[in-house]
């Protein structure tokens, strides 16, 4: 009979290690154009949250919200776990990740200045930024996933 401390130091079995590999994180992901620019609206999107917790805190949720949301995106792509649903048009759903934040920061950042508070300045300041990367994210998507292809074949 095997004890605790001799199962915890075996290798796991087959089962487990499907179930683990299916959570590998993609390296060359994470160093593409896709991976980059979400983890900068990812670092830009705390910075902007630390800023509205320092000076105008009910803006907070706004930042909050979007950097859970980011996160759970890079975390999908990174992990390529998103293929599993593939019933979701995921490009489409990206896309409208980033339109709806252009409009969430763009109101966020230009309500916040009007406080002329140091830290909301910084806010606006890293919110249009944040906005400048969200819709180079988005005319991305929209130019390589979502614009119609024209092609030879169809030319009958």
């Amino acid at each position: 009979m095997l004890s605790a401390r001799d199962r915890r130091d075996r290798p796991p079995e087959e089962g487990a290690a499907a179930v683990l590999q299916g959570f590998a994180v993609d390296k060359t992901f994470l160093s593409s154009l896709k991976g980059i620019l979400l983890e900068t609206e990812l670092a830009l999107t705390f910075i902007i949250f630390i800023c509205f917790t320092a000076s105008i805190s009910a803006y907070m949720a706004a930042a909050l919200l979007e950097f859970f949301i980011t996160l759970a995106f890079l975390f999908l792509y990174a992990t390529q776990y998103y293929q599993r649903f593939d019933r979701l048009n995921w490009p489409c759903l990206d896309f409208l990740r980033c339109v709806s934040a252009i409009i969430i920061f763009l109101v966020v950042s230009f309500a916040a200045v009007t406080s002329r508070d140091g830290a909301a300045i910084a806010a606006f300041v890293f919110g249009i930024i944040l906005v400048s990367v969200f819709a180079y994210d988005a005319f991305k998507i929209y130019r390589t996933e979502m614009a119609p292809r024209t092609t030879q074949g169809w030319q009958e």
